[in-house]
């Protein structure tokens, strides 16, 4: 009797973790996987993964399908993506971390049209933005992208010849650090030593390195900023101070540090 009801609460217990863990993932995972429950319990033909299957197939349907149709409800809609707007990792797209306000779309389209028109081949590279529903839901790490307003660009990097590529470091875009001169301020050092221990905690989401032979493109990144800022709407973008420094854009009021308690180095944008 006692192992019964041991075996019942470690089987709630896992379920309530998975349920809790695909909601801070994705937001609306957690509900899915319920309901994925709900329907496999009531159907009684049997087939190997017939749980996962049903959570597979629902968690596709709801993503692609019935998150795209509410989430304007809530004010934000997917990123539209085109051959120079796009997610570094397309799970970005899968985990529903790619939704913005409708504003925030447009922003994106003027600026890749920006570099269009200016000759540039550099691309649109986005990683987390936010999820698509109810402002204040946190989306983890992050301490902020909770109100569609925010979204995170990796830096821009190019060949041992000089020219753009649009590629990242690593497989999420994340964890990549670009590391100060001799002549700059240690930021991630000071950071450290002020007892934000986690700050380097970026390191440890890359999901793997990639295109090793790649070196910030100092060129290239400006660039970017720079046609990011031409858009009135845009109220900061965060960059770390030695590269700001290093990009000679201290005249850039909108350009600030994005502070310890933040863990990433990318750059963010948040526009009013």
């Amino acid at each position: 009797m006692k192992n019964s009801i041991k075996s019942r609460i470690y089987k709630i217990s896992l379920k309530f973790l998975l349920f809790t863990f695909l909601t801070i993932l994705t937001q609306i995972g957690g509900l899915v996987y319920l309901l994925s429950l709900f329907l496999a319990n009531r159907i009684r033909f049997n087939f190997p993964f017939k749980k996962l299957s049903f959570f597979l197939v629902l968690y596709a349907i709801a993503t692609f399908l019935i998150v795209p149709m509410l989430a304007p409800v809530f004010g934000r809609e997917r990123i539209k993506n085109t051959n120079s707007i796009k997610p570094v990792n397309i799970g970005y797209v899968l985990l529903n971390r790619n939704y913005v306000v409708p504003q925030l779309n447009i922003l994106l389209q003027n600026t890749s049209d920006d570099l269009k028109e200016n000759g540039s081949s550099i691309e649109l590279l986005y990683l987390d933005a936010n999820f698509p529903f109810i402002n204040g839901f946190p989306l983890l790490p992050h301490s902020t992208h909770s109100d569609g307003k925010k979204i995170d660009f990796g830096l821009v990097y190019e060949n041992e010849k000089g020219e753009i590529h649009n590629l990242q470091k690593s497989r999420s875009g994340y964890g990549v650090f670009e590391k100060p001169l001799e002549t700059e301020i240690d930021q991630t050092e000071i950071c450290l030593e002020r007892g934000y221990f986690y700050y380097e905690f970026p390191q440890y989401l890359t999901l793997g390195s990639i295109n090793k032979s790649l070196v910030f493109s100092e060129e290239g990144t400006k660039i970017l900023l720079l046609s990011l800022l031409k858009n009135e709407v845009v109220e900061k973008v965060f960059i770390e101070p030695n590269l700001k420094n290093r990009l000679k854009l201290d005249a850039e009021d909108k350009i600030v540090f994005q502070g310890c308690r933040s863990v990433s180095t990318m750059i963010i944008f948040i526009f009013r």
